[in-house]
C-alpha cells in the first residue's frame, strides 16, 4: 500500500516536473504543478487595443446577425435609440427575417436588406454601409461573424459568451489589435442598476478594500430545452465546465479593475456529477450521456491576492441568482436573494435600513443612469439593463471614446469556458489565466465609464 502510495507520488512528480502537454485548444504545459497555456506573440503592425478609439460615427449603421429570441428583442430596442440606423437583417430563417423587418416598418423606419442563409452574413459584413455587427446567434458561430466583420472594417457587438476556447479568445484579441476595430461582448448584467450602483460604492472606496467577490449563473433552463434553447443542450452534452461564466463574472471584474490595474492569475474548478442534466439529456436527446455536471464552481486568484468564486447551474430546482456579493474589509454589497448592503461606518456589520440603501443606491448609479433610466425601464430588456448597454455602446461609437466593455473583456470572462473544463478534466488542476493584453494589465489605473467632454 505504501509502496504504491511512493510511487504515485514520484510519477506525479515526474509529471510536474516535464513539460507534458495538456488537452487545450491552444499548447499548454505543465510548470510546477499548475497547467500553463501558451501566450502567442503579437504579428508585425499588430498593437495593443488597450483604450481603443476609433473615429466618431454621427449615425450609426447596424446590421444584425441572428435574430431568433434576443436578436429580436435587440432590434426592438434600437428602434428606440436615436442616431441609430438598421441596415441589414441576417437570419437562417426567412420568417425570423421578415418578422424583424416589420417591427422596424412598423415603427416607420426603412425597411432593412435581407440576408438568409448559413454564410449570408458575409453579404452583410461586406456591405459599405454598415458600421456595426450585432451578433446574436448561438455560441459556436460567435467568433467567425465577429472575426469576418472586423475584417471587413465593422465594430461588432457579440453576444454571451464571445467564444467558448481560448484559441477563439485570442482570435477576437488578435483581429481586434490587427484591425484597430471595436469587440464588444454584450454582457447586460453590467448595466443592471444594483450592479453599477455597487460598483459606483466600491470606486468611492465605501466597501474598503474589497477582496473577495462572487457571482453566478444559476438558472433552471431545463423546461425550455426543446425550444429555441436546443442547441445549448447539445453543447452542455457535450462539454463540461462553466459554459456560461459572463454574467456572474462580468460587473465583479469589473469591481477588481481586471487588466485595469489586477488580473486573474489562476483558476481552480471543481464540479457535480450530472443529474438533471442527464435527464435532460434522456428526455430530449434521447441520449445517457451529459459531460456538464451539474453545478460548477471557479475559484480564480488575482495577481493582487483577490478572490473571485463563479458558480454556473443550469438544471437545479432553485430560484434564479447571479450572487453579485462583495466582500471588503469596511463594508458588503450582496443582491441575491435581496439586496443588502453594509458599510463600517453606517452599521456596522449589520445591513443598512431600506431608506438608506435607496439613497446610496441612487447617491453612485452613474449620472448617465439617472437620465436615461425612465426610458430604460419603459423600453425594457431584463427590466431595463440591456437598453442601458445599448445606449452606452451607441453613446461611445458616437463620440469616439473606449468602450465599457472592451475586447479584453470578451476574452477573459469568456475563457473560463475552457480553463474551468481544463481543471476538471486534470483533476481540479490550477491553470493560469492567459494573459491576454501581453503584459498590458497593469498600464490602465482603474474602471470607469469614458464621458464625453
Amino acid at each position: 500500500m505504501k509502496r504504491n502510495l511512493i510511487i504515485s507520488a514520484l510519477c506525479l512528480l515526474a509529471v510536474v516536473s516535464c513539460k507534458q502537454t495538456v488537452p487545450a485548444s491552444v499548447p499548454a504545459t505543465i510548470e510546477d504543478g499548475v497547467i500553463v497555456l501558451e501566450t502567442p506573440a503579437r504579428e508585425p503592425g499588430q498593437t495593443s487595443a488597450l483604450g481603443l478609439t476609433c473615429d466618431p460615427i454621427e449615425t450609426v449603421r447596424v446590421g444584425f446577425v441572428g435574430v431568433g429570441g434576443r436578436g429580436s428583442s435587440a432590434v426592438r430596442r434600437y428602434t428606440f435609440l436615436d442616431g441609430v440606423e438598421i441596415k441589414a437583417i441576417c437570419d437562417l430563417e426567412q420568417s425570423k427575417v421578415d418578422k424583424n423587418i416589420a417591427t422596424c416598418t412598423d415603427k416607420g423606419l426603412p425597411a432593412p436588406a435581407a440576408y438568409v442563409g448559413e454564410d449570408s452574413y458575409k453579404q452583410l459584413c461586406e456591405r459599405d454601409d454598415i458600421d456595426l455587427v450585432y451578433i446574436c446567434t448561438d455560441w459556436l458561430s460567435h467568433v467567425p461573424v465577429a472575426v469576418y466583420a472586423m475584417e471587413h472594417g465593422k465594430h461588432v457587438a457579440i453576444e454571451v459568451p464571445a467564444a467558448t476556447t481560448i484559441d477563439e479568445c485570442w482570435q477576437l484579441v488578435n483581429t481586434s489589435e490587427k484591425t484597430r476595430r471595436h469587440c464588444m461582448m454584450l454582457e447586460n448584467c453590467c448595466y443592471d442598476f444594483f450592479e453599477m450602483a455597487s460598483l459606483g460604492m466600491a470606486k468611492a472606496g465605501l466597501f474598503g478594500e474589497v477582496y473577495h467577490v462572487e457571482g453566478a449563473y444559476i438558472h433552471h433552463l431545463s423546461d425550455g430545452w426543446d425550444s429555441s434553447e436546443c442547441w445549448r443542450l447539445d453543447f452542455n452534452m457535450a462539454n463540461r465546465g462553466d459554459n456560461y461564466p459572463t454574467h456572474g463574472l462580468g460587473p465583479i471584474c469589473q469591481v477588481l479593475d481586471i487588466h485595469r490595474g489586477d488580473r486573474m492569475d489562476y483558476l481552480i474548478a471543481m464540479d457535480t456529477p450530472s443529474y438533471n442534466g442527464k435527464v435532460a439529456a434522456k428526455r430530449f436527446r434521447n441520449s445517457d450521456e451529459c459531460l456538464d455536471g451539474d453545478h460548477t464552481i471557479s475559484l480564480i486568484k488575482t495577481e493582487k491576492q483577490k478572490v473571485i468564486e463563479v458558480q454556473h447551474n443550469v438544471y437545479a430546482y432553485r430560484p434564479y441568482s447571479r450572487m453579485y456579493q462583495l466582500t471588503g474589509d469596511r463594508g458588503f454589497a450582496n443582491k441575491y436573494p435581496c439586496e443588502q448592503i453594509s458599510i463600517k461606518e453606517f452599521n456596522g456589520h449589520d445591513a443598512v435600513s431600506a431608506a438608506i440603501g435607496d439613497s446610496l443606491k441612487a447617491t453612485y448609479l452613474p449620472a448617465f443612469v439617472n437620465e436615461i433610466q425612465d426610458k430604460a425601464r419603459e423600453v425594457g430588456g431584463h427590466g431595463g439593463m440591456d437598453y442601458i448597454m445599448d445606449y452606452r455602446l451607441i453613446y461611445c461609437l458616437h463620440n469616439g471614446l473606449p468602450l465599457d466593455e472592451d475586447v479584453y473583456d470578451a476574452a477573459e470572462w469568456s475563457c473560463i469556458c475552457e480553463l474551468s473544463r481544463i481543471s476538471l478534466d486534470n483533476g481540479s488542476m490550477p491553470v493560469k489565466v492567459p494573459d491576454f493584453t501581453r503584459g498590458d494589465w497593469n498600464k490602465t489605473q482603474g474602471f470607469n465609464y469614458a464621458l464625453a467632454k
